[in-house]
């Protein structure tokens, strides 16, 4: 797309509210575009609208008219998680008609250089971990995007001297086209979203355009353990920064099986105690070694926290920041609110809110990170699924299940092939919050001392919630009045 400023005097189409909506319509609308925002809810479901409409920009609510789309509009900017199967997308597709997300137009407004991540898990982990790096080290970080903020408001902020640390998911990288981050960060590629990609292929695809404009002056993190980031690293034109927790690479970020070190520079092998442990360290250009923090140092839990430290750890040595910060930032980091979140305690059973696992990889990873007996609280939005890749771990290591949402009857199949005796099925016919209360009160009832109940969903949220935030949010009340 061309600059929102060339849009002066010509239509352009908003679809979708929300934070992203808003704020391009409002940069849209000050820059002289004739603005046109539209949204499916009813206008009582749509707060933003009001202001918006104060400031003269044309609201349309309650669904996509067939006059919305017409061979006068110029642009429409979609918001992420609207299909490209609805009408007024088929329409524009048939009209020639650019439709782009906020993340495109956000880069051509930003004058400050961007870090960007994306993956199927683990985004906004990494993503606040860099903010805080950047942070400590004095490079005036913005964070946006994905996990919270709209990336058009924060982009208009930026100035050159600061660094845009932003999370982007594939709905909203498939819709750019010239967007070109200075560091592209791919964490991981499992199946997901299949249901509005199509295909793996496409989901693939959406994930690649992190990469497709960067140049040998960028450079792109690819996880080397994985097999799709693995096929990226030799297509992409950037300089490639890897990491892995498998392998000791000959330039990168890894993690080593023992704290013993090699120095080059002098021929020193420097032996810690514990020489056992394994460490994070990186080797840099030259084959130098250089030792970052223990794994067992890391402030939080979980094999996957280790993979989201190496990227984070990537991104900040790209910027130069000093070993000495990425080692404070990776010790003293104490997670983020529903992802492998301690709740409370009660009756020494532990209470882990892990909302944002929306696919299976992400529970199963959440589960191997805990030695204590599962009962897991799981089910959500069906997206077609049959959730056998649980079985081993449900064999191997959940004590208990409490079923929850669309979902529920399949997960509970998978349990009971799995030979899981401890089942719990919840009627969501329920008020979300009374059915995730009573999934906390069965499975607090199935927990013996020393167990962990955990809610780790391996489904999207909006079958009964408006956002894995809410689901988590009602978790964490529901423990805390047990």
């Amino acid at each position: 797309m061309k600059h929102p400023q060339a849009y002066r005097n010509q239509q352009v189409v908003i679809l979708g509210l929300a934070l992203s909506g808003v704020a391009v319509a409002k940069l849209f609308h000050e820059l002289g575009a004739i603005v046109t925002v539209n949204d499916k809810k009813e206008r009582d479901q749509c707060p933003e609208a009001d202001e918006l409409t104060a400031l003269g920009i044309s609201v349309i609510c309650g669904g996509h008219p067939e006059s919305l789309i017409h061979k006068d509009v110029r642009l429409i900017v979609k918001n992420p998680g609207i299909p490209y199967t609805i009408e007024p997308m088929k329409k524009a597709e048939q009209l020639g008609i650019e439709v782009v997300t906020e993340v495109e137009v956000a880069y051509q407004v930003c004058t400050a250089p961007m870090i960007c991540i994306t993956g199927s898990n683990g985004k906004t982990t990494t993503t606040t971990w860099i903010g805080l790096m950047l942070e400590k080290a004095g490079l005036k970080p913005i964070v946006a995007g994905n996990i919270g903020r709209a990336l058009t408001e924060a982009a208009l902020e930026a100035e050159p001297d600061n660094h845009m640390v932003v999370e982007l998911s594939s709905f909203q990288l498939k819709g750019t086209q010239d967007f070109h981050p200075k560091i592209a960060c791919l964490l991981n590629v499992y199946e997901t979203h299949l249901d509005y990609h199509g295909s793996m292929e496409d989901y693939i695809a959406s994930k690649a355009k992190l990469f497709a404009n960067q140049t040998a002056e960028d450079t792109a993190i690819l996880n080397w353990d994985d097999p799709i980031c693995r096929r990226l690293a030799s297509e992409v034109k950037a300089s490639v920064l890897l990491f892995s927790m498998t392998e000791q690479l000959d330039y990168g970020v890894y993690v080593q099986a023992h704290a013993a070190v090699e120095q080059e520079v002098t021929n020193l092998h420097n032996e810690s105690k514990g020489s056992e442990d394994k460490h994070i360290v990186y080797r840099d250009r030259n084959g130098i070694v250089h030792p970052i923090i223990a794994v067992k140092d890391i402030g939080i839990p979980g094999s996957f926290n280790v993979e989201n430290a190496l990227a984070a750890a990537c991104a900040a040595l790209t910027l130069d920041v000093p070993f000495a910060v990425i080692e404070e930032e990776l010790r003293n980091f104490r997670g983020v609110e529903h992802r492998l979140e301690h709740v409370a305690t009660h009756n020494e059973v532990l209470f882990y809110n892990n909302s944002k696992a929306t696919n299976s990889t992400a529970t199963i990873r959440t589960i191997e990170s805990f030695e204590q007996d599962v009962i897991l609280i799981a089910g959500g939005l069906d997206r077609g699924s049959d959730y056998m890749e649980l079985f081993q771990i449900f064999q191997e290591r959940v004590k208990g299940l409490v079923a929850i949402g669309e979902t529920k009857y399949k997960i509970v199949e998978i349990a009971k092939l799995a030979g899981m005796s401890r089942i719990k099925i919840v009627d969501t016919g329920k008020q979300a919050k009374d059915a995730i209360a009573e999934a906390v009160r069965e499975a607090a009832a199935m927990a013996k001392p020393g167990d962990v109940v955990l809610l780790s969903p391996a489904c999207a949220s909006w079958d009964m919630f408006t956002s894995y935030e809410e689901r988590g949010s009602m978790f964490k009340q529901s423990v805390h009045t047990l």
